[in-house]
């Protein structure tokens, strides 16, 4: 009788194991019932991902768009915040499953990480105090310019000016130090910067020059990834069926243009 009783405790035993193991995979974001993916992105990186400081949890573009391709795909996310050059160095070591963050896609990054196909095409701009002399690129030499550690915005500056190139972890100072005075430009991507400008700073700041760099923006992932095909495949259907674009008029008040 003991025998059959210790018998019968571990059936038990093993029965709630494995219905444990299984209901970590179904938790997430997604609306799926398969694996669940560990999501890099950024914290705040406006209109594309950010934190709502009333409620604490992640909105933007990328954010709806990357749960609605999950959806599709049948899998969740489950998103991690960190700083931008961090998400690169995941996708290379393979800590995080994907990174989604306003991601430009290089040859240089190619070398390293793997991406989807494009999903929002964009450029570098320069912003400049509204009573600034600044016309274009070609006038930093020797000024202040602010970028973002890790970026493609930095990259340039020092492969295509003598400006004083100063890099911040968070774009939102560099925005900041515009205002007060302590930067005489900055260069970033377009519609970060004009989503501040209109948001935060009006009667400040302004735009200069044309856009530079136009990089399409895609979905990383670890090199070698068995997720580049499904996520190509929920990118496509949720263009498909409209999803994309209600998402997008969400966010940017237009209809998405043809991606090329």
């Amino acid at each position: 009788m003991k025998k059959k009783l210790t018998l019968l405790f571990i059936a038990i035993i093993s029965i709630s194991l494995l219905a444990a193991c299984g209901s970590s995979e179904t938790s997430g974001d997604g609306d799926g019932e398969g694996k669940t993916y560990s999501v890099a992105t950024d914290s705040n990186f406006q209109p594309f991902e950010y934190k709502n400081p009333d409620t604490g949890e992640m909105e933007g573009f990328d954010i709806e768009l990357m749960r609605a391709i999950a959806k599709e795909a049948g899998f969740n996310v489950e998103f991690e915040t960190m700083a931008f050059d961090g998400l690169l160095a995941s996708m290379r070591t393979g800590k995080n499953d994907i990174g989604i963050a306003g991601i430009s896609i290089t040859e240089e990054r190619e070398e390293f990480i793997d991406f989807s196909d494009k999903y929002y095409d964009s450029g570098l701009i320069l912003a400049v105090p509204s009573d600034s002399d600044i016309e274009s690129i070609e006038d930093v030499d020797g000024l202040k310019v602010g970028s973002r550690q890790g970026s493609t915005s930095n990259d340039y500056l020092k492969a295509n000016t003598d400006a004083e190139v100063e890099a911040y972890p968070e774009i939102v100072t560099a925005y900041m130090d515009l205002e007060r005075g302590r930067l005489d430009a900055v260069l970033y991507d377009l519609p970060n910067v004009k989503y501040y400008i209109k948001e935060n700073a009006p009667d400040k700041l302004k735009t200069v020059g044309k856009v530079m760099e136009g990089q399409p923006y895609g979905i990383a992932l670890p090199e070698g990834s068995d997720l580049v095909e499904p996520i190509n495949e929920g990118l496509a259907a949720v263009k498909e069926n409209g999803t994309y674009a209600e998402i997008y008029k969400k966010w940017f008040g237009t209809e998405p243009p043809e991606l090329e």
